[in-house]
């Protein structure tokens, strides 16, 4: 049976988890898990899972859970804070730690579960995006194994597998182009565009922060970013489509012109269930696609005018260094202030350039300077 860690168990990928795990529980037991500040909904979880460590990322609530574990189990160990997170990402006799924590906090528990050599299930983006090199550096130095959880990466992954790397051409992201994706939404139509209508996505269930990103096409572009690391791809290998239906989920093009695709529902289960399994494929009873179905798939070039961060990540990635640890962090901050109806739908992007702009960019940083901007760049466009 194979124990689990779960960084980030109330959020959208956490739920989907424990729900993958509770359909297989021959196969795997959670070992720990932590939230940040949805306690009502971790209680419930720590309930129906009962694992041997749980954390709370808020070290004001550590009282609290500690007292309402007890009441489930008083064996069960508590702990709080970053500290906390690093140190159940790091516990002895485990098998995968599933990184799902929400942004640039997941960067330090995520470098504790690399330095225990653990297998990690990444859906944490951020990780790659501010410290890609470091991040793939200590993997190959501690013997700690990345499997991608990114539905897209995923299939990127499945694509190469059993291939030489020398033999890729380009990597291709397809990107479904989320609610505003067809010609109707102008660019004027959306420089009124409220966060509610942002969140309507139509074909992905996912957490506020990631729903407005896809339809800013920043999610594509922070996966740019985290393709470049994960598969030591240049980013003018790396290409983008907008692909609608969500059925191919990438493809990889090789040099003899073949291309490779991994195609299935739009549903984040199978990602993960993959990552958890792996080498393994487990059976499922997960929705099967049925091409006679779907009539047609479809096809497009990203449109950069009218979605200017996709176009900034790459720029950013470009840069280098410290430049993809502003773009994100600033893309966190502006998220915020979007979905609290502070700031406009393309103050988003107008921001971030012009804070890549008086950036000056630090190569090859180390972690505390990672650190050190993003909070830097966080004040910024708080007080901006």
């Amino acid at each position: 049976m194979k124990q689990i860690v779960i960084l980030g168990s109330t959020g959208s990928i956490g739920t989907q988890a424990l729900e993958v795990i509770s359909a297989y529980p021959e196969r795997f037991s959670v070992k720990a898990m932590s939230c940040h500040r949805k306690l009502d909904l971790f209680m419930e979880q720590v309930e129906a899972f009962r694992p041997r460590h749980v954390a709370t990322a808020d070290e004001s609530l550590y009282s609290e859970l500690k007292q309402r574990t007890a009441v489930i189990d008083a064996s069960i160990q508590v702990h709080a804070g970053l500290e906390g997170l690093q140190e159940i990402a790091a516990l002895e006799d485990v098998d995968t730690v599933l990184v799902s924590i929400v942004g640039n906090a997941a960067l330090l528990p995520t470098i504790s579960a690399i330095r225990a050599g653990r297998r990690i299930a990444l859906a944490s983006k951020e990780v790659l995006v501010t410290s890609g090199e470091r991040i793939m550096e200590e993997s190959i130095k501690y013997g700690a194994e990345l499997l991608p959880v990114d539905s897209e990466h995923s299939a990127l992954f499945q694509a190469l597998e059993g291939n030489r790397p020398e033999s890729v051409e380009k990597l291709i992201l397809t990107a479904s182009g989320g609610p505003f994706r067809d010609p109707e939404w102008s660019r004027e139509r959306l420089e009124k565009v409220t966060s509610r209508e942002a969140l309507k996505h139509p074909n992905w269930s996912m957490g506020s922060k990631i729903t407005i990103d896809s339809s800013t096409l920043m999610n594509k572009g922070l996966e740019v970013i985290e393709a470049r690391w994960l598969f030591n791809v240049p980013y003018d290998d790396i290409d983008v489509l907008v692909h609608k239906e969500s059925i191919i989920h990438s493809m990889v093009q090789y040099k003899d012109s073949s291309v490779i695709a991994q195609l299935g529902m739009p549903d984040m289960r199978l990602p993960i269930l993959y990552a958890l399994g792996y080498p393994e494929r487990i059976a499922s009873a997960f929705e099967r696609l049925d091409l006679t179905k779907l009539g047609q798939l479809t096809f497009a070039s990203p449109d950069t005018e009218r979605f200017p961060c996709l176009a900034l990540a790459y720029k950013a990635g470009r840069l280098g260094g410290t430049a993809t640890t502003v773009l994100n962090a600033a893309n966190e901050a502006l998220v915020a202030r979007f979905l609290k109806g502070e700031i406009g739908f393309y103050d988003i992007s107008s921001r971030i350039e012009a804070l890549l702009e008086r950036h000056k960019v630090i190569q090859n940083p180390d972690y505390e300077t990672i650190l050190e901007i993003d909070a830097d760049t966080r004040r910024q466009v708080q007080y901006d």
